[in-house]
């Protein structure tokens, strides 16, 4: 069995008790960083029976051992850092080799920055699309372009060390009146979403990013209608 337990993206509170109660019995629990793992499971007291990393630096090779141990029969449960498995991280590696084995893969849902920034966001909820991380360099203008004439909203997760020069990028090939929903801090105490036009958005930002903001940020970017 492997289960994929989303885990909070910042607030502690947010994981349900289905999911404390696999962590704390799954006989391992492979998880990004360890240390980060250590917090939320201080927090709720549970006590890993075994405790792995498992992050994008050795995906492939972590990713052959658990399917050892998924052989022999032990349940894994997969965390990442925050929010839920194999959204913008590397889980699939392990799904996949879960599959491959024919070991039921279940998840266990939870926390999701992209769909609570979008929830909370104003634009169209109806038909969307999701991003992740855009290019830094090769392919990056061909996607920001595709972007720009899609007609559904478009969620991308991007640094807050970024977050300017992207809705600078999008300002030049949608149009700076083109409506946004910039998140950050999702669920912790300095949580703040900025709504309206890129322009208007970019010019709230100023003097503000990116040292007063730690993580990732949500962006939301309402659809072409071909106004």
């Amino acid at each position: 069995m492997l289960y994929l337990v989303s885990t909070p993206i910042g607030n502690l509170e947010d994981i349900s008790l289905r999911a404390i109660r696999i962590l704390s019995t799954a006989d391992i629990i492979a998880c990004e960083d360890t240390r980060h793992a250590r917090i939320l499971f201080e927090r709720h007291g549970i006590k890993p029976l075994r405790l792995v990393s498992y992050h994008s630096h050795n995906e492939r090779s972590r990713a052959h051992e658990l399917a050892e141990d998924m052989r022999t029969g032990a349940e894994i449960a997969l965390i990442t850092d925050a929010g839920t498995p194999g959204i913008s991280d590397p889980a699939w590696a392990i799904v996949k080799e879960a599959i491959a084995l024919g070991v039921e893969v279940v998840p266990v849902p939870g926390a999701c920055a992209a769909i609570a920034a979008l929830s909370a966001s104003g634009l169209d909820t109806a038909r969307f699309v999701f991003e992740g991380f855009l290019p830094l360099k090769k392919g990056r203008q061909t996607r920001l372009r595709q972007i720009a004439e899609e007609e559904r909203t478009t969620v991308i997760y991007e640094s807050p060390f970024r977050i300017k020069k992207l809705l600078t990028e999008l300002s030049t090939v949608c149009s700076p009146t083109r409506h946004v929903a910039l998140a950050r801090e999702i669920t912790k105490i300095h949580e703040t979403f900025y709504r309206g036009p890129l322009e208007e958005v970019l010019k709230a930002l100023e003097g503000q990013f990116p040292g007063d903001v730690k993580g990732e940020c949500v962006l939301i970017l309402e659809g072409d209608t071909g106004k």
